[in-house]
C-alpha cells in the first residue's frame, strides 16, 4: 500500500507541476489565449510548480527507500 501511495502522490506532482509550468511557460512567451489559466498570476505559478517539483522529488525518494 505504502509504494501506491508514492507512486499516486509521483503522478499527481507531474501533473500539477505541467499544469502550472504550462500556464507560466505560456504565459510569458505570449500565449494566454492557450494558457490553463490564461496566466492569471506569475507568483502562483511559480509556487505551485515549485511545491509539486519538491513533492515529487520527496515522493521518488521515498519510493525508493521501499523497493
Amino acid at each position: 500500500m505504502p509504494k501506491a501511495l508514492c507512486l499516486t502522490a509521483l503522478v499527481i506532482s507531474i501533473l500539477v507541476f505541467l499544469l502550472f509550468f504550462s500556464d507560466l511557460l505560456l504565459s510569458v512567451l505570449g500565449m494566454e489565449e492557450i494558457a490553463p489559466f490564461r496566466g492569471a498570476h506569475r507568483g502562483i505559478d511559480i509556487v505551485f510548480s515549485v511545491s509539486a517539483a519538491v513533492l515529487g522529488f520527496l515522493s521518488f525518494l521515498t519510493f525508493r527507500e521501499q523497493v
